[in-house]
């Protein structure tokens, strides 16, 4: 009795399969390599190894509890170390919030941080560069003119030997460009928010050292030498935003972390 060819083929293919490679080889293969990214510090990438090896091998039932157990380990570790380092940066935000007040009124969604060198009381009648930033860590800067008349500024520029920033132009007319006026003085405050400030906070903050000089840009141009103690409120207030963003940042990994392990 004569075999077909296509008959040969469909049995040879069918012993190579199940000669093949079994899930619990691969599973180990693939758990292996987990292993050895754990030893590069590679945490990232062998947790997303283990975390498959039950999705694609199925079948591969000692494998799959070995690369569970393990991420169980690797996530409750990763916690643990997340958990000192937010416990180290709550340190450094407490340190940071003494160079502030704390005030929510009415008006306000969220607590606001007034540097204490830049508080209504100290600045109302100066023309300055004040920085605003609340619990979330939102940050921006506001150019502030007093004077007898009118300058109409939109802008802002911030220079010293031949460097500088400068912020992005904010329209008379809109939100944030205000303006008002009391008996002589005439008061503008236009906000630079959403990153409207051209880097100028950056700028500030890195050369607080520096004699730094600012431009108010309008019809007429309105020069200024900013104060040391309002450089120090700007570089105290970008530090203190990024730690209360990486705050929150930590504190929702903590919490998904909590949720993997069905603890907290």
């Amino acid at each position: 009795m004569k075999i077909s060819v296509q008959y040969i083929a469909i049995l040879l293919a069918i012993i190579f399969v199940a000669c093949g490679p079994s899930d619990e080889d691969n599973a180990k293969v693939k758990l292996d390599y987990a292993k050895s990214l754990l030893l590069k510090k590679d945490t990232t990438n062998a947790i997303l190894k283990l975390d498959s090896i039950p999705r694609l091998y199925p079948e591969a039932i000692y494998a799959s509890n070995a690369a569970k157990n393990l991420l169980k380990d690797v996530r409750f570790e990763v916690m643990q170390r997340k958990e000192a380092e937010l416990d180290s940066l709550k340190i450094q935000i407490a340190d940071l919030e003494k160079s502030f007040t704390k005030e929510k009124t009415e008006f306000d969604r969220y607590t606001q941080y007034i540097h204490k060198r830049q508080t209504f009381k100290r600045a109302w009648d100066r023309s300055y560069i004040k920085v605003h930033l609340n619990e979330k860590g939102e940050l921006y800067l506001s150019s502030n003119y007093h004077g007898e008349n009118w300058l109409n500024h939109i802008g802002l520029r911030v220079y010293d030997s031949g460097e500088d920033a400068k912020t992005d132009d904010i329209p008379i007319g809109s939100v944030d460009n205000h303006r008002s006026d009391f008996m002589e003085a005439k008061w503008e405050k236009v906000s630079y928010r959403n990153g409207k400030d051209g880097g100028v906070i950056e700028f500030i903050a890195q050369h607080v050292d520096r004699n730094l000089k600012a431009v108010f840009l309008g019809k007429e141009y309105y020069y200024i030498i900013l104060e040391t103690y309002d450089k120090e409120a700007v570089r105290d207030a970008l530090a203190l935003s990024k730690a209360l963003k990486k705050a929150k940042k930590l504190n929702n990994e903590i919490k998904g972390l909590q949720k993997k392990l069905n603890i907290g």
